[in-house]
């Protein structure tokens, strides 16, 4: 069948050069080339899933449902419940709003070894607000038995898939299609359930997910200009959250920024607030990301600036609160 969405690749803003590797169908490939119940599963949209390669390769494992994605998440659970490991494929927006109570009923609540993998995450689109997938993690999160990934770059996506694939039950993960070529010796590793700290500092933590990783990073960069050590930490799991190592390095600080492309309501803002609140520690806490509203169509650069998202907007936000924290105050 041919890819009737296809069209829709040349509106991501993130739109693949051929000389840039599909890491994510790269990896998936690899898997399944020593797993025969490996199955792929896409709702009309191949290349901007990277699935193409995998349907090239294995044509008789390859299931192209059209634009169908609720009778998608069907088939993929009774295909996992007759033993296959099926992996499916669409935008963020699509898999999450569109096929919703499919995923609830049919992957979450018989936790089917369903693996729900979403390209397009936040506003990195240029479609606007049909296609910008701002609420997904708020929705996954909600569901019992649903576990919520999201790697900081191509450089842990090949780690991802290998541990959702080695995980037993249904997961959601949100990927962002490279733009760039990552080294091998620069992948990093991906343990569900685990953060990642990517810079030890002891005045303030920023915990960054998916593309507001590097944001953070080069953030803490500037801070340290101002003779400001922050830690940061990549939280690539959204759910299941219970590493300890989030509470000491919180505690430890005293300040905490959270950075995502997403909502701030559901998202990993309120994952860590949750957890912090939940095991009593009470600090200073500032949410980066899109604050309850909707995003116009354009570039991710320019909608970062805008909805204050970008790496001036933590480094402004940090130094806010440096300010309060070394002032005495209480909590913002």
């Amino acid at each position: 069948m041919k890819d009737s969405k296809l069209h829709l690749a040349d509106f991501t803003e993130n739109q693949q050069n051929t000389e840039i590797p599909k890491y994510y169908g790269e990896a998936l490939c690899e898997i399944a080339r020593v797993d025969n119940n490996l199955v792929a599963l896409c709702a009309d949209l191949a290349p901007p899933t990277e699935t193409d390669i995998f349907r090239d390769e294995f044509p008789d494992r390859y299931y192209m449902t059209g634009i169908a994605e609720a009778n998608m998440i069907g088939l993929a659970s009774g295909m996992a419940k007759m033993g296959d490991i099926p992996f499916v494929h669409s935008f963020c927006v699509f898999l999450t709003r569109r096929a919703y109570d499919q995923v609830a009923m049919q992957a979450a609540y018989p936790r089917t070894n369903v693996k729900l993998i979403g390209f397009i995450p936040g506003i990195t689109t240029l479609l606007g607000v049909s296609h910008q997938a701002i609420d997904d993690i708020a929705l996954m999160r909600a569901l019992p038995n649903m576990c919520v990934i999201e790697p900081s770059g191509p450089e842990q996506v090949e780690s991802a898939v290998k541990a959702i694939y080695d995980y037993n039950g249904p997961v959601y993960m949100r990927l962002n299609r490279a733009s760039s070529i990552v080294n091998k010796e620069d992948f990093k590793s991906l343990t569900i359930g685990k953060v990642d700290i990517l810079k030890h500092g002891k005045d303030i933590v920023i915990f960054a997910c998916g593309l507001m990783v590097h944001k953070a990073s080069q953030a803490a960069i500037k801070l340290k200009s101002k003779g400001i050590e922050a830690t940061v930490v990549n939280v690539s799991t959204l759910k299941p959250m219970n590493d300890q190592t989030i509470l000491d390095i919180a505690k430890e600080c005293g300040c905490v920024i959270t950075a995502e492309n997403h909502s701030i309501i559901g998202g990993l803002s309120d994952t860590i607030s949750s957890f912090l609140v939940e095991n009593n520690i009470n600090i200073l806490f500032k949410k980066i990301g899109l604050n309850d509203t909707f995003a116009e169509g354009a570039s991710t650069d320019y909608l970062l600036k805008k909805y204050k998202m970008d790496i001036d907007d933590i480094y402004e936000n940090s130094l806010n609160l440096m300010k309060i924290k070394g002032n005495g105050n209480g909590n913002i």
